[in-house]
């Protein structure tokens, strides 16, 4: 592998940390995600900054994040899911290394998240729908970005991780 970066992108619930945690094993690559960071140095949960700032101000410090966190190399980076929205994001996506695009059927998405109490998108009275709506606004931005786009199966996020590193190789040999 070389130093360049590996970025995931994708919706919520299709499992770019945890796929990122294991690529990142597999590559002895560096690994950051970004909510995760951005929690961190916040101290408050992403639930609590879309509560006090609002989605748009939740975006902000997201985007102000990627540009930091992407000027890094050899590091594997979980980005949240709305990074994509943003035309700037979207160009910083670009440059920064290679994106691999996680793709799910909705029903699975929704299977994941709907316990989960720290997805504010999905606090609403019909997470299909939002998680619908959302899907189709974002997918055309995700393909728009990827280099690469893998569909999550039912196989081990460690087998999924291998299968990405493995066509990383042979795209990074073209």
């Amino acid at each position: 592998m070389t130093d360049r970066n590996v970025i995931l992108v994708g919706p919520m619930g299709v499992g770019k940390t945890t796929v990122g945690r294991a690529l990142a094993k597999i590559a002895s690559m560096d690994f950051v995600d970004c909510d995760i960071e951005l929690e961190r140095r916040t101290g408050v949960d992403v639930t609590t900054i879309f509560e006090i700032e609002g989605e748009a101000g939740f975006r902000r410090r997201e985007s102000e994040m990627l540009r930091e966190i992407a000027a890094r190399s050899a590091t594997v980076i979980a980005t949240g899911g709305g990074v994509v929205l943003g035309e700037e994001n979207r160009n910083v996506l670009r440059q920064s290394g290679l994106v691999i695009y996680l793709t799910a059927p909705v029903k699975k998405l929704l299977r994941r998240t709907r316990n989960s109490k720290t997805r504010p998108l999905l606090q609403t009275a019909d997470p299909a729908a939002t998680l619908g709506a959302l899907m189709e606004t974002r997918d055309p931005l995700y393909r728009e970005v990827a280099d690469l786009v893998f569909r999550v199966d039912d196989r081990s996020p460690q087998s999924l991780a291998r299968r990405i590193y493995e066509s990383i190789s042979q795209h990074e040999n073209v």
